[in-house]
């Protein structure tokens, strides 16, 4: 490779690696703590938040218009100034000379207009910054703090409890079934109690690793785990559920405490609880599309549904959930539907609607069929809801690691110093040593953390104390293949040859010594990667990396840096080491 080619592939791979980092530095340095902390919450809790801030912005410019009538924005508002001229310029009118308080406001045509505008430019920066954290290097919770959990799914009982119902003709279909559903269970309910960010996933055939990073109350966490979503059918209050549409419509998020309670529980009758109404989008995540008020009296508890599914209606052809109830469930739903014919009935489950459909006539038989519109979509996630009523998995947790925050701020700055005090007193010794060679050294060395730690961020991976431990290791095998390198320089350079030839012969005859003991290493690494759990993987992930990153830093950065003082410079000796001579 000429030093052309060598030149543009340098080039490439930093602007590709500063690309990759991006993500990373805006989040960890740019993006404010109060802001990170509303992105790493759910999409529900973003939204709300941006409502109640720009409902809070609206009220304070129309505050403060009616205190000075005169009065000017902030340049923080210079998106409302521009949303405000194009209004004006849309409305055919001309755009005042002077953009106050009151020209601002009058350039909408109502409260909610402009509410509107605020809350679109609050919503884009935390999805922007949920975006960064998504796509940056994340902190293990040996690093962040936090709580790991890994809970055993008892798939043979929640086989035998089925079994005393109905049979079960596929037996590998319904443990897939049932783990599926324990998972999406765990995770709703996890969702909803306000974790951040928690990594849920299935781990091999039975187990479930729960990852929740910062502080977090194990025993409530627990509970959660080894409880189970309620669901249950509850009558809609009509009335009351106008009632509370008007009052949310002027007080919006914050007709709600923490803990989702009204804050004024006067609006519903006392007989009525309001809850989310929520669907699928096209994500697959949970969106509310508005609240409705439903008896607090249950007319009939999820335990009684045996099974579930999807089927088309043969006249109509739409879509329709069908499920069956046991014996005891069949009489209760029949004397109930014949009682409330016309009236609505919502499934209701962890707190949130699933869907309300009309009581057309008495249902009896036990089988009941759900229709109204549903896409297939819909109805499969509708069934889903229904399955964790009869999905019986008994959870429990088999390990439970917590670490303090305090605890992992101090291991981040343990790992920080160990790492840039072992760079530092690494690249000292190679500008002692090496003389201006080791200013190479040094340069390749830092391009290669750099490399290093944009590859993390491209691939999403974790940051832990192993990882580091990988990093620190390769400091030393990055030096080694330098010092292989400047070694072979040396001794071409005690031949007689000129510092061109000894440069290029120096770097082909250490080719093949570098690369030997890096794919060696580069084995090892990935069989521990791939055998290895937990640290031991993490180790062996950024030993791989730092591999790659410290041959290619060795072999074409640091010849590139050789060429240029060569060729483009024009020198003709080269510092290499006390008592060199040329």
């Amino acid at each position: 490779m000429n030093k052309r080619s060598r030149f543009i592939l340098v080039l490439i791979v930093l602007v590709l690696c500063a690309l990759f980092l991006k993500p990373s530095v805006s989040w960890y340095f740019r993006t404010p703590a109060d802001v990170q902390k509303i992105a790493l919450s759910s999409l529900e809790k973003i939204r709300d938040e941006s409502e109640k801030r720009a409902r809070e912005d609206v009220a304070s410019l129309v505050d403060l218009v009616n205190q000075d009538s005169a009065a000017s924005l902030d340049k923080s508002f210079d998106y409302v100034v521009k949303a405000a001229k194009k209004a004006y310029k849309n409305a055919k009118k001309p755009v005042p000379a002077s953009m106050g308080v009151a020209e601002v406001l009058s350039a909408f045509t109502s409260s909610a207009e402009l509410q509107g505008v605020i809350e679109n430019r609050y919503r884009k920066m935390y999805l922007k910054a949920k975006d960064n954290y998504n796509n940056s290097v994340k902190l293990g919770l040996d690093l962040s703090g936090g709580m790991n959990i890994i809970v055993h799914a008892d798939l043979d009982a929640a086989l035998e409890k089925q079994r005393e119902t109905a049979e079960v003709a596929d037996v590998e279909y319904f443990k897939k079934q049932a783990m599926t559903q324990a998972v999406e269970t765990l995770t709703s309910s996890i969702d909803k109690f306000g974790l951040s960010s928690p990594v849920i996933r299935q781990q091999g055939e039975d187990r479930i690793y729960i990852e929740i990073p910062g502080q977090a109350d194990g025993e409530s966490v627990n509970s959660i785990i080894q409880g189970k979503g309620i669901l249950n059918f509850r009558l809609v209050d009509e009335n009351a559920t106008n009632t509370f549409s008007q009052y949310y419509a002027s007080v919006g998020p914050e007709a709600f405490n923490d803990d989702g309670s009204l804050k004024d529980a006067s609006v519903v009758p006392a007989d009525c609880e309001v809850f989310g109404y929520y669907t699928k989008d096209a994500y697959g995540l949970d969106q509310r599309l508005g609240y409705i008020a439903v008896k607090k009296n249950v007319a009939l508890d999820g335990n009684h549904v045996k099974s579930a599914q999807v089927s088309r209606d043969q006249t109509t052809g739409q879509t329709e959930v069908n499920f069956s109830l046991d014996a005891e469930g069949a009489q209760i739903f029949a004397e109930f539907t014949g009682a409330h014919v016309g009236e609505r009935l919502a499934i209701v489950n962890d707190s949130k609607i699933k869907s309300a459909a009309t009581i057309r006539q008495a249902i009896t038989g036990g089988n009941v069929s759900l229709s109204g519109g549903f896409s297939v979509e819909e109805a499969q996630n509708i069934q889903k809801v229904l399955q964790t009523s009869y999905l019986e998995v008994p959870l429990k947790v088999e390990s439970q690691q917590i670490v303090g925050a305090s605890l992992g701020q101090q291991a981040i700055n343990q790992g920080i110093k160990a790492l840039t005090v072992g760079l530092i007193l690494v690249l000292v010794f190679m500008i002692v040593y090496y003389l201006g060679a080791g200013f190479y050294a040094v340069v390749a060395q830092i391009l290669n953390m750099y490399i290093m730690f944009s590859i993390l961020s491209a691939f999403n991976l974790t940051l832990t104390l192993s990882s580091i431990a990988g990093m620190i290791l390769t400091v030393g095998m990055s030096v080694d293949a330098n010092v292989i390198i400047f070694e072979r320089i040396k001794e071409e350079l005690a031949l007689g040859k000129s510092r061109a030839a000894a440069i290029s012969s120096g770097f082909d005859n250490a080719f093949w010594a570098i690369m030997d003991s890096n794919i060696t290493t580069f084995i090892a690494a990935l069989f521990l990667s791939q055998l290895g759990t937990g640290s031991i993987q993490g180790f062996a992930v950024s030993l791989a990396i730092g591999v790659c990153s410290s041959v290619f830093t060795a072999l074409v950065i640091s010849r590139l840096m050789f060429d240029f003082n060569t060729e483009v410079i024009g020198h003709k000796k080269i510092s290499i080491g006390w008592g060199v001579k040329q």
